[in-house]
């Protein structure tokens, strides 16, 4: 989270989650795989950690046995993320079937170690989507400042392919957008929306000088974290900040031995100036371009 006034910065790094589709599961089983809103600690955690090369079979929070010093996956959970939601997407649900129009000896196998009888071979599977959401995300470690280094490096350079909580949602780019941010939760507030202004039909028809008669015209803006907002996060965040709970918090990721655990989740919408929300397409990546390279754009205009 953001530093208190008179206190050091909290670096870290600022991510992009979009794509077509993404998918953040948090109570799914096999035939019905949920999706939550917003990218989930467990999700962002695993992406990391396949960035990081960590094997699903050392994915726990403790060793073996479950005593000595947290294992390189554990490191991960001292990770904090802020979400903005840039656009929430839609709601997409897709249906899949398994074991239908198969011979009886491959058939969908039963726990009693048979086969599934004829008119019984067809299973169905729901799969929840968010279709055309994007979110940024400020990745923070508080009590541990190299890790966010360490993180930033991996992302760069993955050693396994990254997804958007499923591996069909690859991520678009851009992705990485800051490795050594000086803040970045506070950076959320001032970072282009990727979305269009309200009442805006085609890309072209914002207006950076609209205003309002009590002042600049605003856009509300929802945010989630795994920690409470500070109390300097924004003057104007709502004052009914929202704390709900979420299952979470990885323990174990092994393929066949999941483990997860509750935790507080904090939302608050917080209204942002209309002129941030940059468009779609080209225009939203100009806009990104100048804020995020400043010096180059001045040197062009020379």
């Amino acid at each position: 989270m953001a530093a208190e006034p008179g206190s050091p910065l909290v670096k870290g790094i600022l991510l992009q989650l979009g794509g077509p589709l993404q998918s953040w599961g948090e109570h799914s089983d096999f035939t019905d795989r949920d999706t939550q809103a917003h990218p989930t600690r467990s999700g962002l955690i695993g992406m990391i950690a396949s960035a990081l090369g960590i094997p699903r079979d050392q994915a726990a929070v403790l060793p073996e046995g479950h005593q000595g010093t947290p294992t390189a996956f554990g490191r991960l959970t001292q990770l904090r993320f802020t979400v903005r939601y840039d656009r929430p997407g839609t709601r997409l649900r897709d249906f899949h079937t398994v074991g239908g129009g198969y011979p009886a000896h491959r058939t969908v196998p039963t726990a009693k170690g048979g086969r599934r009888t004829a008119g019984m071979t067809t299973i169905v599977t729901h799969r929840t989507y968010l279709s055309d959401a994007v979110f940024t995300v400020a990745v923070t470690a508080p009590d541990e400042p190299e890790l966010t280094t360490e993180c930033a490096q991996a992302l760069t350079s993955p050693r396994w392919p990254l997804h958007l909580g499923r591996r069909s949602c690859p991520p678009a780019a851009p992705f990485l957008l800051r490795t050594d941010s000086p803040d970045p939760v506070q950076e959320l507030l001032t970072m282009p929306l990727a979305r269009l202004r309200p009442g805006s039909r085609r890309l072209g028809d914002e207006d950076p000088t609209q205003t309002t008669e009590s002042g600049p015209a605003t856009v509300p803006v929802r945010f989630t974290a795994d920690t409470p907002f500070p109390a300097g996060f924004s003057p104007s965040t709502s004052p009914r900040t929202s704390v709900s709970t979420l299952n979470d918090e990885p323990v174990r990721l092994a393929s066949r031995d999941r483990v997860y655990r509750s935790r507080p989740a904090y939302a608050t919408n917080c209204p942002l100036p209309e002129e941030l929300c940059a468009g779609l397409g080209l225009a939203y990546l100009d806009r990104l371009d100048t804020y995020l390279h400043p010096s180059q754009h001045e040197r062009s205009v020379r």
